[in-house]
């Protein structure tokens, strides 16, 4: 009853569903040029042969699909992969990431006419679905033509699983259409179970399996230049009160250390100008990277509110503190600096890496800070004994290589579906 519904009022509110989009196309949410995409309108042709279908919501979920996409390319040689994503920030960073052979198209809207536009053009041989973001008309509409659906990287938060459970029938009937869910971790994959998946195990969090960020190594040179024999630490992917926390601990540590220069990559760099003019008014001297600004021994924080640089930053800074974890719920992916030998600080709020942020705090791999005080404690320990934030980033980064086998793993659970692209696809 509740599809029905759904199917109702994303059929005929169409206005709405206009209006809200011309909105988001204002706001810089949307790629005018591309927009078309979004309505299901496809840029290219469909390829001839066997295709595969990513999706992920946004770029976290995206950049950990990328290893995945490589193994399955050297699985089945010549396959055509395409991938969806809904953000203009994943769009940009899969241009520059996607392999040969894979292309990048925005998924279209949650609309019954968007949806078979879409998949009467691409006519998916099989579709991987990313981690927990159900659209019941794509979802329904994929299983309604008999194509293989899998969750791959699923998450299910206990808070997600409570709302869901709220309309459990609603939920059951798209967890249906998946011929397999893969969890993240046990407690997902029992979620799932437990909202009517019909065969849901766990493999492992393929976010284990990303190779590292890219990074340009004259780029690196020229920063390591710019700010040779300065102590310097990484506040990265923040958000919203986050980087003033950054500037209290700058502060908090300058007496100990007089030549220090923090460094504060933004989750979304179009807050650049914001954060340094706010940051300037409490008497930090700011430079901005996306204003071409280069960082010398004037400045106290280095905004860098660029696009795709944040391996070049792990790589370039000892002791780095992960954002979204104070000021704002969910955490960031903690792998990503201890791939590239950082010391790793976070906040409380991991909700959406717990299991990660457990199993590395439990090793020794990163370090949980409660508030600001607890923050420049620790980066002030780290600073302070380099022997010691060597000893955490060499435990952060044997977590990270000894969880690689995921990929392994979900390339066994995939093996029967890409058997059966082995002789041809969907266009042929």
């Amino acid at each position: 009853m509740m599809l029905g519904l759904y199917r109702a009022i994303t059929t005929f509110g169409s206005p709405i569903i206009q209006a809200y989009l011309g909105r988001r196309i204002k706001a810089g949410k949307e790629d005018p040029a591309r927009f078309g995409e979004r309505l299901g309108i496809p840029a290219m042709p469909r390829p001839e042969g066997p295709l595969i279908w990513l999706h992920g919501a946004s770029v976290g979920e995206a950049m950990s699909l990328l290893t995945l996409i490589r193994r399955l390319q050297d699985a089945l040689p010549g396959v055509n992969i395409l991938v969806t994503t809904g953000t203009v920030t994943s769009a940009r960073m899969l241009a520059d990431r996607l392999p040969q052979g894979a292309v990048h198209q925005f998924v279209p809207v949650d609309r019954i006419a968007y949806v078979r536009r879409f998949l009467d053009h691409w006519k998916p041989d099989l579709t991987l679905w990313a981690e927990s973001e159900f659209w019941p008309n794509l979802i329904s509409e994929t299983a309604a033509r008999k194509i293989p659906l899998v969750l791959v990287n699923g998450r299910i938060s206990p808070r997600s699983f409570k709302g869901w459970s709220r309309v459990h029938g609603f939920i059951s009937r798209l967890l249906g259409g998946f011929t397999l869910c893969l969890g993240q971790t046990e407690g997902d994959a029992g979620r799932l179970r437990a909202l009517g998946a019909p065969s849901a195990r766990s493999v492992g969090n393929l976010k284990f399996a990303a190779d590292p960020l890219p990074v340009d190594p004259d780029r690196l040179s020229s920063l390591r230049a710019e700010t040779a024999n300065r102590p310097l630490w990484l506040a990265a992917s923040t958000w919203p009160g986050e980087e003033d926390i950054a500037w209290r601990v700058h502060r908090d540590l300058a007496a100990a250390h007089p030549d220090l220069l923090t460094i504060v990559v933004p989750r979304h760099p179009d807050r650049g100008t914001e954060i340094a003019r706010t940051l300037a008014d409490q008497g930090a001297r700011v430079a901005r990277r996306a204003a071409g600004e280069a960082v010398d021994d004037r400045h106290d924080i280095y905004v860098a509110d660029t696009m795709g640089e944040l391996g070049l930053f792990f790589s370039l800074a000892p002791v780095v503190f992960m954002g979204k974890s104070l000021t704002a719920a969910g955490g960031q992916n903690l792998l990503e600096p201890a791939r590239l030998g950082c010391a790793v600080l976070h906040g409380p709020a991991m909700n959406n890496f717990e299991d990660m942020a457990q199993r590395m705090g439990a090793v020794g791999a990163a370090v949980s800070v409660a508030d600001s005080p607890a923050l420049s404690a620790q980066v002030g320990r780290l600073l302070a004994d380099p022997a010691a934030a060597g000893d955490l980033a060499a435990k952060a980064g044997a977590f990270a290589k000894a969880e690689s086998g995921v990929i392994d793993r979900l390339m066994d659970e995939l093996a029967p579906y890409l058997a059966k692209l082995g002789g041809g696809g969907g266009a042929s």
